[in-house]
């Protein structure tokens, strides 16, 4: 089977930096330069630069054993000291580190002396419950400062934190704690969630019970946050107050330095069948890649800054953007417990505008889902504070790029598209704002110190113009170590594919255009293979995305006596389209758009008009859910849903 990916939609926008953004901006051209002429040595200075070490390494890399990478092997460092003590005694205790907003609406405050001071707090009450050095700690809590603290207090005691997306089930929630292994869970009576108190200790109570298999056996103690005020079953000797136990402990302790490659979280992946695979991260490089990535891509001003990442602490994007990279960088950020449209449509914007957010990090399905409600709910904010956009998550197609620019930014704040996974721990592919002239929906280039390419089935290079397979080509710090338990997986999932020429696979379809930028192409699983010719879900929904009348799209390949494969089109319509319009007879018109737009080959077999479409919580589009129904199955595993109803919906809404 051919890997080439036809490329079928051409975007010839332009957007460079203002003189005004490059002049001031944190990167330049030489980070590019300094990259090229010794990648190990740049990589040595990021480390350096960015992060204090107990113990000076003397070894940049050692990939003597691949694809089993040691970054910076013989140096020491704690942690949870570069995210916090360093700023402190640097003098900048009196910083704000936390800007918490609740969804009904309180807030808290809090400073990097405090933060620090509750860390260390939170660190002895683990130590005295027996936790230690590469000890297994699952955190299953809503986004309020405490998720952030936890994290900091496992990495500080050199244990190894499992964060587990508060939204998944008591059996999602057991299998990650039987897997890990841990010996504690911290979490919280529940949290607020569109306007509801959602528990999460009775899922807790429940993993830990049994299963049909006896009892949990790990787990010692449950240290519980009160949050949700709702009422919670209590097992004593083994259930733990927060609010008892941490303000009552010494607020001394001092961080020990642990070997660079000390393991310091396992993140299960999202959306696995059977056994879960933990993607396991290290400290070193990790945090070196998290810091230099967040403090480059997002023109990071510490002094002057007020960051906004949307992501959940139980995805990466929360680990890397929330936690590790912005305080490893001494940045102010903003932590929202809630949903975007809760208790109006216009939170986020409110939000923006309450603290002065000035770089905003979110998700492409957030932005098409505020292009559905329409811009006048944004307009009624000033945003004018926001100088620097992000989308993360999945490819964002050029209508929602320049949505997010004109309405959001306005017209004028760049957009770093990034490209990154679990996997790889932090960016590996962005524009740099004040350097790059960006272009609506490629992510365009690899950041400095890392090795992108675009390859055919047989691993050799398709060259500019073409489509084929992602791949990275060297080592990057930030890299996984492994799969939990399980280094055969590991090989076997990334590394075999292209064993001969060392490659790591990303699972992703790419093509490279004319100018050599990367536009990323969804999944491999994803592409359609249409009368021979292979096709883009990406590039699909890109082009219904572009009528007038769409919000959002999601396309899935079903099976087709005559073709093989067939295209079929899931769509969500703006509301202001639907306020003067019926979707009656809009599903042929957008048929034949797709044709007008792409080509008769991906004008799509049916195109179902929704109110919705299955998302996982993190934002992304389920495609094998919309399979099952395209091909008329039962429609299968809908646990990790953030709407599990949604599905039977549109299976009536397509019978």
């Amino acid at each position: 089977m051919s890997s080439q990916i036809d490329h079928l939609l051409d975007e010839t926008r332009r957007f460079p930096p203002s003189a005004e953004f490059t002049a001031d901006a944190i990167a330049g051209p030489e980070l590019y330069e300094r990259a090229g002429e010794d990648r190990e040595a740049f990589w040595s200075e990021q480390a350096r630069d960015l992060l204090h070490w107990h113990t000076p390494f003397t070894q940049v890399l050692d990939w003597s054993n691949p694809p089993f990478a040691k970054w910076f092997g013989d140096g020491a460092l704690n942690v949870a000291y570069n995210c916090l003590d360093r700023h402190v005694e640097a003098g900048n205790g009196d910083r704000v580190a936390l800007l918490w907003e609740g969804e009904p609406g309180d807030s808290r405050q809090i400073t990097y002396a405090e933060l620090t001071e509750e860390v260390k707090r939170t660190a002895n009450v683990l130590s005295d419950l027996g936790v230690g050095h590469g000890d297994r700690v699952a955190i299953y809590l809503p986004m309020i400062p405490e998720a952030v603290v936890s994290m900091l207090a496992i990495a500080r005691l050199g244990a190894i934190h499992s964060v587990v997306f508060g939204g998944f089930s008591a059996d999602s929630l057991r299998s990650r704690i039987d897997d890990a292994g841990a010996k504690l869970v911290i979490t919280a009576d529940g949290g607020y969630r569109k306007g509801r108190v959602s528990a999460l200790k009775p899922a807790v109570d429940q993993a830990l019970g049994d299963r049909g298999d006896g009892e949990q056996k790990t787990v010692e103690h449950v240290l519980v946050v009160r949050r949700g005020e709702n009422e919670v079953d209590w097992v004593d000797g083994r259930d733990i107050w927060w609010h008892d136990a941490v303000p009552a402990a010494s607020a001394e302790h001092i961080a020990e330095p642990f070997p660079a490659e000390n393991p310091l979280f396992i993140l299960y992946t999202s959306g696995t069948t059977g056994k879960p695979k933990g993607i396991l991260h290290t400290s070193g490089g990790y945090l070196t890649q998290a810091a230099y990535t967040h403090r480059n891509v997002f023109d990071l001003h510490p002094e002057t800054d007020v960051y906004w990442c949307t992501a959940d602490i139980g995805w990466i994007t929360g680990h890397s953007y929330v936690t590790y990279g912005p305080l490893a960088n001494g940045a102010t950020q903003v932590l929202y417990e809630g949903t975007p449209d809760t208790p109006h449509p216009g939170r986020w914007w409110e939000i923006i505008e309450k603290y002065g957010v000035t770089i905003f990090y979110t998700a492409p399905t957030a932005i098409r889902s505020f292009m559905k409600t329409g811009r006048s709910i944004p307009k009624k904010f000033d945003l004018s504070s926001l100088r620097l956009l992000g989308s993360v998550g999945e490819p964002i197609n050029p209508e929602a790029w320049i949505w997010y620019r004109d309405v959001i930014g306005a017209g004028k704040a760049p957009i770093v598209d990034t490209w990154w996974q679990t996997e790889t721990g932090a960016i590996m592919v962005s524009p740099l704002p004040g350097i790059t002239a960006t272009k609506p929906g490629s992510a365009q280039v690899p950041l400095p110190g890392i090795s992108i390419d675009v390859v055919d089935e047989s691993g050799a290079e398709v060259g500019n113009g073409n489509g084929g397979l992602l791949v990275v080509t060297e080592p990057w710090p930030s890299m996984l170590r492994g799969i939990w338990g399980d280094p055969e997986r590991y090989v076997e999932t990334y590394w075999e594919k292209f064993a001969e020429q060392g490659y790591y696979f990303a699972g992703d379809g790419a093509r490279l255009d004319e100018d050599g930028d990367l536009w990323l192409l969804g999944r491999v699983d994803d592409v359609m293979n249409v009368s021979g010719h292979r096709l883009s879900t990406a590039e699909i929904e890109s082009s219904l995305v572009a009528h007038e009348a769409t919000a959002e799209a999601a396309v899935v390949g079903a099976a087709d006596e005559t073709t093989g494969q067939a295209v079929v089109a899931f769509v969500i319509l703006k509301e202001s389209f639907l306020a003067e319009h019926t979707p009656e007879g809009l599903a042929q018109q957008l048929r034949l758009w797709v044709g007008e737009q792409i080509g008769a080959i991906a004008r799509p077999r049916d195109v179902y008009i929704v109110g919705e479409l299955p998302k996982t919580r993190s934002g992304k589009i389920m495609r094998r859910l919309l399979r099952d129904v395209a091909e008329g199955r039962e429609v299968g595993d809908t646990t990790t849903l953030a709407d599990t109803a949604v599905m039977s919906i549109i299976s009536a809404q397509v019978k």
